[in-house]
């Protein structure tokens, strides 16, 4: 760990990898200069052609229900930029999502370890990891996959519009935050069975028992962190955690739920909106969905309701200095029965499994490969208020335990950043089974090094 700028290398188990702290700060402000910085928002469409094949079913793209967006910020803050960025995507995994942040990091003139890309990770969009599909091109009879180029274009107009952004950066001197509940649209997936055990209650859900099951535990709240100039807000950034996705399987371009809640809030106040996913990996609306258009736009005026109340609350502070600092984790591959190399290799090989059972096939093997390359956690403070970037699909639990690190202050947190390893849970969950076990890249231990990149990113 990192303590007054030293660092310490210590040892997390031979099962989590280990854990190393870097500390980013953006330079001091110049002498004689307002507090605060300036601040640009980029927004750009990022669906791509029609014909990709399309998670989960991957057959192609035939229906653009709404376009899929890439939107963000670029910070800058005496001299240093920084940039926050989610795309209405499902998944960037491995390279895939260090491509985007090399590019992103390009557009804008500062390092890739100083910008965040994020997915929504909506399921009527793409999953986005060329170096599995790679693997797959060559085997006989594969499975439909997406290409290179059918990614190129959507990443180029973010770049453009990156670039664009930098141009027109205006000052800012202080920041909102805002909070209200979301009333019955997340629900937590694990349902207790008795005897330690839990059952699934997935993002729609039509089984009695299950819907009429408690919440379990979520975060309710949804957080808003708001950049404004004097009494002008000028962008406005949404976190929730919960899958936010009403129905799947269909090749259609959507932004669902989260998205129409977004862009209706934008058009109805004239700010610039982006919204990111929390610790959403064991959280769906499954209790108050059943896959209905109807209970859709349930969810979509439920989540507008409480983002709505989450802007009107907002309380503004003096800006103060940006601080963003780094760390890198490495997080070990879980090889137990089911994610050897062979058995993987056949599952990705057998003619008769569906294209998405050989993809994640293919998709284990690829983190498997470079799993030994950390993942970047990293965390933008800015006075009062912690924004903390994460890899994967991360639980609930690490959400509310990093509330818990700093809570005098406002802790947003954005997950679905790389997500090669999938599924982060708790140890526990392994012993309660369900989903979320089955679908972890990573071994159980795991928990111990987020656990502890997250006491570095926010202690002090």
């Amino acid at each position: 760990m990192r303590k007054n700028g030293m660092t310490r290398r210590g040892f997390l188990g031979a099962a989590a990898g280990s854990l190393a702290v870097l500390n980013g700060r953006a330079p001091a402000a110049e002498p004689g200069k307002a507090e605060g910085g300036r601040v640009a928002t980029f927004s750009c469409d990022m669906t791509p052609p029609l014909g990709t094949p399309w998670y989960p079913s991957y057959k192609g793209l035939d229906t653009i229900e709404q376009p899929l967006q890439g939107k963000g910020i670029v910070l800058e803050h005496g001299g240093a930029r920084h940039v926050l960025c989610v795309v209405d995507w499902c998944e960037l995994c491995n390279d895939d999502h260090r491509r985007f942040c090399e590019a992103v990091a390009a557009a804008a003139g500062t390092a890739p370890d100083r910008v965040a890309v994020h997915t929504v990770h909506q399921h009527t969009a793409p999953m986005a990891d060329l170096k599995a599909f790679v693997m797959l091109k060559d085997i006989p009879s594969p499975p439909p996959v997406p290409t290179a180029e059918a990614f190129s274009g959507p990443l180029a107009r973010l770049e453009a519009a990156v670039r664009e952004a930098c141009g027109r950066l205006e000052p800012y001197d202080r920041i909102g935050t805002g909070q209200a509940k979301a009333e019955r649209v997340a629900s937590n997936r694990r349902v207790p069975l008795g005897e330690g055990k839990v059952g699934f209650r997935a993002s729609s859900c039509k089984e009695a028992a299950l819907i009429e099951a408690p919440e379990g535990l979520i975060d309710p709240y949804v957080k808003t962190v708001t950049f404004a100039r004097g009494d002008k807000p000028l962008a406005r950034l949404h976190y929730y955690a919960t899958h936010p996705q009403s129905f799947y399987w269909d090749p259609r371009s959507s932004i669902d739920f989260a998205g129409m809640a977004r862009e209706t809030l934008e058009k109805e106040e004239g700010v610039f909106q982006a919204y990111f996913t929390g610790c959403g990996g064991n959280i769906a609306a499954g209790k108050y969905n059943d896959g209905t258009p109807e209970a859709r736009q349930g969810l979509y005026e439920r989540l507008l309701a409480a983002m709505r109340a989450s802007t009107a609350s907002t309380v503004y502070a003096p800006a103060g200095p940006v601080d963003w600092k780094t760390v890198p984790v490495a997080l070990s591959p879980r090889v137990d029965a089911g994610f050897t190399g062979p058995e993987l290799r056949a599952r990705m090989l057998n003619p008769d499994g569906t294209p998405n059972d050989r993809i994640c096939a293919a998709m284990v093997l690829a983190w498997q490969a470079r799993a030994a390359e950390p993942l970047t956690f990293s965390r933008l403070r800015i006075g009062g208020v912690d924004i903390v970037h994460l890899p994967g699909e991360m639980a609930v639990e690490f959400q509310l335990h990093a509330q818990t690190l700093r809570p005098d202050a406002f802790v947003a947190v954005a997950a679905y950043g790389d997500c090669g390893p999938a599924y982060i849970n708790p140890a526990s969950f392994t012993a309660e089974g369900g989903y979320e076990p089955t679908a972890s890249h990573v071994v159980p231990e795991s928990e111990m090094a987020v656990r502890d990149a997250l006491q570095s990113l926010l202690a002090g």
